[in-house]
């Protein structure tokens, strides 16, 4: 029986009189050899006394082996043994690897994915130094120093579109680690396809999260700047806006949205982005609103448009209502995501259990907790406050 291989396992295996190997429980063919000398190598086996040397730890990393030990297992499957790995090209970028990515998950049916993935790098990368970077002289540091351009804003302007600026804006921790989640996720893609040495992983692995980068939601708006806002609204954008202040449902909830979704007898409605398919019940408020944009519809028809019948899209969005909040004196930084946290915010002070307010918002119970916990602990301090126990 194997054990289930970990960077603490691989950093703790020590050298013995004898080379010995560790099997990988999690992934069937993995193992860590570690020599006397203590030299450790992540090998891969296919059959008997098949098998190939992947790279040394910790030049390569216990991620890249990984990925690397299914390419060449997959491979075996197919052809009975790892195709030779061929040379990556030596004019192969860093925006080439990227663009490589989003096509590889638009090929798997993982549209959604595909779209957030090249928006991101259109945003942050594909006009940036480190886009241009060849994969073969890729180092931590270019990593490490497009993060931080990619936190200050320091980025190359964009061509204008619609709701969103041409001048980057300087980043939250946590939307700079997403960033380097998809770029890591992309690189090791290259990897897994032999566009890229395993042994460049160690770059990239090497670069770690920013630390403190998850924080409560700061901005709650009373209900009178709510009001405020909806007032200050086109048409148009309104009908979101009161639909996420409604419901709590994501923005692109409302986005995507066909009249056959909602069923006004049951006065439910059923929203699915993000992989979060999920019906939920409409407050009185909200089923009105549903029923005005619902009526005279066919069922494949958007219930939220632009126009009347173009969809709505975050590019699309994010400038009127930041247009709005201006013209309703509300504070900088409002955004329709604003409006579900003090849906979410309001729903728990008002008593609704976490569980309840995770599967209404789409969102797990592990993330309401960990981000409106203390909402319910303070609730819990004024109710211990009105008990007498002894």
């Amino acid at each position: 029986m194997g054990t289930k291989l970990t960077i603490r396992a691989v950093e703790l295996a020590a050298p013995a009189e004898k080379p010995y190997e560790i099997r990988d429980s999690e992934l069937k063919g993995l193992l860590l050899r570690v020599q006397p000398s203590g030299v450790k190598s992540y090998i891969v086996t296919w059959g008997r006394g098949k098998r190939r040397t992947l790279g040394k730890h910790p030049v390569m990393t216990l991620s890249a082996a990984r990925t690397a030990a299914l390419a060449a297992l997959s491979e075996a499957s197919q052809h009975g043994a790892p195709v030779a790995v061929s040379k990556p090209k030596a004019d192969t970028t860093v925006a080439d690897a990227c663009r490589d990515y989003v096509s590889g998950l638009t090929k798997d049916g993982r549209k959604a994915a595909a779209d957030d993935a090249a928006r991101r790098f259109e945003r942050c990368l594909y006009g940036d130094k480190l886009g241009k970077v060849r994969l073969k002289d890729l180092h931590q540091d270019h990593i490490e120093a497009w993060r931080d351009r990619v936190e200050k804003g320091d980025l190359p302007p964009l061509a204008a579109k619609r709701g969103r600026p041409p001048t980057a804006k300087p980043l939250a921790k946590a939307s700079v680690n997403r960033m380097r989640t998809v770029l890591v996720a992309a690189l090791n893609y290259a990897v897994a396809r032999r566009k890229a040495s395993p042994d460049v992983a160690f770059e990239w692995a090497s670069v770690k999260p920013l630390q403190d980068a998850s924080r409560r939601r700061g901005l709650y708006l009373e209900i009178e700047q709510r009001r405020a806002l909806l007032e200050a609204a086109q048409e148009a954008v309104r009908d979101l806006i009161e639909c996420v202040a409604l419901t709590g449902c994501r923005p692109g909830d409302p986005a995507l949205c066909l009249r056959s979704d909602y069923d006004g007898r049951t006065g439910s409605v059923r929203f699915r982005s993000k992989g979060h398919d999920r019906t939920i019940p409409l407050s009185p408020a909200a089923t009105a609103l549903f029923d005005r944009l619902a009526k005279g519809k066919l069922p494949k028809a958007h219930l939220f448009t632009q126009d009347g019948k173009k969809a709505w899209t975050a590019d699309a969005w994010s400038e009127p209502v930041r247009e709005a909040a201006a013209r309703a004196g509300l504070p900088a930084g409002v955004t329709l995501y604003t409006l579900r946290h003090c849906w979410i915010t309001d729903a728990i002070v008002g008593g609704m259990d976490l569980l309840t307010v995770a599967k209404l918002a789409g969102t797990s119970l592990a993330m309401i907790e960990k981000h409106y916990g203390h909402l319910v602990q303070g609730a819990a301090r004024d109710k211990l406050a009105q008990v007498q126990f002894l």
